[in-house]
C-alpha cells in the first residue's frame, strides 16, 4: 500500500502534465488556424490542418443561405489570396477567442469566436501533433 501511495501522485501528476501539454498543442493549432486566415500565412495553415480537411460553413445573403465547402488546397490558397491582398486581411483588433469544448487523448473540440463568424473545429493527434480535420462554421447573421 505503501509503494501505491508514491506511485499515485507521480501517475497522477504526469497525466495531468501531458494533458497540459496537449491543451497548450491544441491551443496552437487553433492559434496557427486564425493567423493563416487573418494574416495569410499558409505555413501556419499547412502546419495546423490535416491534408484531408472538411470545412463546411454558412453564410446569409439576401437570397438565403450560402453553403461553403473548403479543402486542404482551398485553405491554403485562401490564405495565399490573404496575403496578396492585404485588404483581404482580418482588422487588426478582429475578435479571435478560443474555446476548447473538449480534449481526450487523441481527439478534441475547439470553438472559435472570430470576426467573420464561429468556427466549430475537430482536431486529431496524429503522430504527436494535433491537426485540424474538420471545421463546421457559420458566418455572423
Amino acid at each position: 500500500m505503501k509503494n501505491f501511495t508514491l506511485i499515485l501522485p507521480l501517475v497522477l501528476g504526469f497525466t495531468i502534465y501531458a494533458h497540459g501539454q496537449d491543451i497548450k498543442k491544441i491551443e496552437r493549432a487553433a492559434q496557427d488556424y486564425i493567423d493563416g486566415f487573418y494574416e495569410g500565412d499558409t505555413t501556419k495553415i499547412k502546419r495546423s490542418v490535416h491534408p484531408d480537411l472538411s470545412k463546411l460553413g454558412f453564410s446569409f445573403r439576401e437570397e438565403g443561405v450560402k453553403e461553403h465547402i473548403m479543402t486542404y488546397e482551398r485553405a491554403i490558397g485562401f490564405a495565399r489570396d490573404v496575403a496578396n491582398n492585404p485588404q483581404y486581411a482580418a482588422p487588426k483588433d478582429a475578435v479571435q477567442k478560443i474555446e476548447i469544448l473538449d480534449a481526450q487523448n487523441t481527439i478534441a473540440s475547439v470553438k472559435l469566436t472570430l470576426y467573420w463568424g464561429i468556427d466549430y473545429l475537430l482536431l486529431a493527434k496524429i503522430e504527436d501533433k494535433w491537426v485540424i480535420t474538420k471545421v463546421l462554421w457559420q458566418a455572423l447573421d
